[in-house]
């Protein structure tokens, strides 16, 4: 018979370890605590200990500036993104986008006149490091310093004149002859037209309704061939008026113009550069003298005109009117527009 082995193992294996019942109580408690921060169904006695949170100066103010975004998120690391209500409850606080510059949106109804543009910056949706969840903070009145600029009416200046758009402003010169017994009576025979530029709107020798006794021609510069093509007078007429209509007519005695054209102008749009104080002044002229354009133009912009014995161009007159009322235009607007002409006399200033 056979000899029987029996192995005996004689080293015990300890027992399958269960599940740990209190880590998965434990982890079911804190899953179910901090469902209920979320929803702040906790006391303040049952929620975890946290730093206490530093204590906000009271004249530190809502729009204090850049910097308060900065404390506001050391605080946040601080508590964990958690913060405490008034009455205990516990809140999440919102962290700043990635891309604050995406929500740009200006509050159109809080804008208030700065003279630098930091105002209106704070301003924009999310684009200030102060506002963590990217709303805008709303201040009091009291709080944000407003600039306020005295107008010209509060500082007791004049208001500024609407600027006059140099389309709307052309200056003219007439030159007549004489006509009747003895040439005593002054007809248009040339009339030019020039704009805020000088440029040549119109320049036409034009035929007097009269038979012409006189030419003038050393004052004028008009002799019989430039009748030869001239413009009736009636057709002239018409056709200047509707370059002037609606326009600021500037002239050197100009109601010896408008008298050869046998029109008025409306006295608020005339200028009439023999009778401005402030362009005699400048020249150094006595302000109630009425100083010849050549003599203005000489004393104000250092050139000579009427010159030689060809008679006087009505181009060049209109442009040295032009370029003298240029001279005070601004000055004399403002004045102007304090104390306007009134509109009935026919064609002065």
């Amino acid at each position: 018979m056979s000899d029987i082995f029996i192995n005996l193992d004689t080293v015990l294996h300890p027992p399958a370890k269960k599940g740990s019942v209190g880590n998965k109580k434990h982890q079911r408690f804190i899953k179910r605590r901090q469902f209920l921060e979320r929803k702040g169904f906790l006391k303040q006695k049952q929620l975890p200990s946290q730093p206490p949170l530093p204590r906000r100066d009271p004249s530190y103010s809502c729009c204090a500036g850049p910097n308060q975004g900065k404390k506001r998120q050391k605080v946040d690391r601080q508590g964990g993104g958690k913060a405490i209500r008034e009455d205990g409850s516990p809140r999440r606080l919102k962290m700043p986008p990635k891309d604050s510059s995406s929500s740009g949106t200006t509050d159109a109804g809080s804008q208030t006149s700065s003279p630098s543009g930091a105002a209106s910056a704070s301003r924009k949706t999310g684009s200030s490091a102060g506002r963590p969840n990217g709303t805008l903070t709303h201040c009091s009145r009291g709080d944000i310093p407003r600039v306020s600029l005295l107008n010209e009416f509060k500082s007791g200046l004049p208001e500024a004149p609407a600027a006059v758009k140099p389309s709307k402003m052309v200056a003219i010169d007439c030159e007549m002859v004489g006509t009747g017994p003895g040439g005593r009576n002054s007809d248009l025979a040339r009339c030019s037209v020039v704009g805020y530029y000088g440029d040549v709107m119109y320049d036409k020798y034009i035929r007097p309704l009269s038979p012409i006794t006189n030419y003038r021609t050393r004052w004028s510069g008009i002799r019989q061939h430039h009748m030869k093509d001239a413009v009736p007078f009636k057709l002239a007429q018409k056709e200047i008026l509707k370059l002037l209509s609606g326009k600021i007519v500037i002239g050197h005695a100009i109601h010896n113009d408008f008298k050869a054209l046998k029109y008025f102008h409306p006295k608020s749009l005339t200028r009439d550069t023999s009778k401005i104080p402030l362009l005699n002044r400048k020249a150094g002229f006595p302000e109630n003298e009425s100083a010849s354009l050549k003599r203005l133009t000489k004393e104000l912009l250092h050139r000579d005109i009427q010159v030689g014995h060809n008679g006087h161009s009505s181009v060049e007159d209109a442009r040295a009117t032009m370029e003298l009322y240029k001279v005070i235009e601004v000055e004399w607007e403002r004045h102007l527009a304090t104390s306007p002409p009134q509109d009935g006399l026919p064609g002065t200033t």
